[in-house]
């Protein structure tokens, strides 16, 4: 039988061992990982480290030929991440799924490899079988990042491509998602393209259009409705590329543009991988009941009030209201009765408040107002007066 989704599916059981074999004798991975690993020490002795981490990873992978297997590999490098940079993990609303069911979990994205391996971890530690996990090309520039993303269950979304090949890879794309949920295999997807680096979460309804080209021309509430859209809230107290994105969102906004390098992906992967996070909540939403009536700029709000209204708030959000204050208050638009009250009674811990306090002031002092933006939008989208909170996509 033809595999129609060889090009973007996730290696299946028998293509793990090849892969791994080939990955331990690819020395620019095997530097990757070293580097990654003992940054210090492998300026001064490359050689020796690169040695050592293969040995490491030979033994390591020594036993994995299959995808459970690998999975099982990857939750045990998950839990000594969250022990090094979080200090607690939780997750709210799993209650409501069913392990005999097959979901599209639509998320926020907040970090590029955090947020699915989150979702995934608590799905891993509850027996429910771990997610299919979209990922960008623009991502996968290094083929062995490539290799690495699909032997983690990822599939590959083309955003690359232009014109009548870029339909015809979302139709492909579309199919692959349909395919997935029909078979007994959940996906994670974001909302958008790109992170929130605003802090402001909002489905797009390309994403909404994308996955409804698998069952024209049925209509798309109709076409969605069969995918099971759960949606998803992931919060960190503490995000690790705040600064990166406060600089980023500085360039573009009072300098007119923002380039990018090859390693600045990079860069924010390795970031948001071991940089502190605090509390880091996941918080499942309730399964979307949509009709053929329903167009997309209707899912796209009902997804939008799920993400918003589960999202946890962490004392960060809150004071990051109170330090906006200070800079000038007109970046703090009005607030409902019920965020006022949120912000008045708010009892947070003097040490937590000290913490992020010396965070934001270590910041340049031209990106102090785009992160605190960022921390505060999510207490703002919930609670504000308006119908468009302060901040910049």
């Amino acid at each position: 039988m033809t595999d129609l989704f060889k090009d973007i599916r996730p290696y299946n059981d028998d293509e793990i061992r090849p892969v791994l074999d080939s990955l331990l004798v690819d020395d620019e991975f095997v530097r990757s990982i070293a580097g990654f690993s003992h940054p210090r020490i492998f300026k001064f002795l490359p050689a020796l480290m690169c040695a050592l981490a293969r040995r490491k990873l030979t033994a390591e992978l020594k036993n994995v030929n299959n995808v459970k297997s690998m999975q099982d590999v990857i939750a045990t490098y998950m839990d000594k991440m969250i022990e090094r940079t979080t200090t607690s993990l939780t997750h709210s609303g799993m209650e409501g799924l069913s392990k005999d069911k097959s979901y599209l979990f639509v998320s926020n994205h907040r970090d590029i490899a955090m947020d699915p391996a989150f979702v995934n971890y608590m799905l891993y530690h509850a027996d429910f079988e771990t997610l299919r996990i979209a990922i960008g090309d623009n991502l996968l520039k290094r083929e062995f990042v490539s290799d690495l993303m699909r032997l983690n269950k990822s599939f590959i979304v083309k955003r690359s491509l232009k014109g009548r090949e870029l339909l015809k890879s979302s139709k492909q794309l579309s199919e692959y998602i349909h395919h997935c949920v029909e078979t007994h295999c959940s996906v994670w997807i974001a909302q958008r393209e790109g992170r929130a680096k605003d802090g402001i979460d909002k489905t797009e309804t390309a994403l909404l259009k994308m996955l409804a080209l698998a069952k024209r021309p049925n209509p798309i509430g109709e076409a969605l409705q069969s995918l099971h859209i759960i949606p998803v809230s992931i919060s960190y107290e503490v995000d690790a590329c705040d600064s990166l994105k406060g600089n980023e969102l500085y360039q573009k906004i009072e300098l007119g543009s923002f380039k990018k390098d090859e390693k600045s992906d990079i860069h924010s992967i390795v970031t948001g991988m071991i940089g502190y996070k605090g509390h880091v909540h996941v918080a499942f939403g309730k399964e979307l009941v949509l009709t053929p009536d329903d167009d997309d700029e209707h899912i796209a709000r009902l997804i939008d009030e799920q993400i918003i209204g589960n999202y946890h708030l962490h004392s960060t959000n809150i004071l990051a209201v109170e330090f906006l204050r200070q800079i000038d208050d007109t970046l703090v638009p009005l607030v409902s009765d019920e965020g006022a009250r949120i912000l008045a009674t708010s009892q947070i811990d003097p040490d937590s408040k000290a913490q992020f306090e010396e965070r934001i002031s270590k910041l340049d002092p031209n990106i102090r107002r785009y992160v605190l933006q960022m921390y505060a939008n999510p207490f703002f989208s919930r609670y504000a007066l308006m119908s468009e909170t302060q901040g910049v996509d």
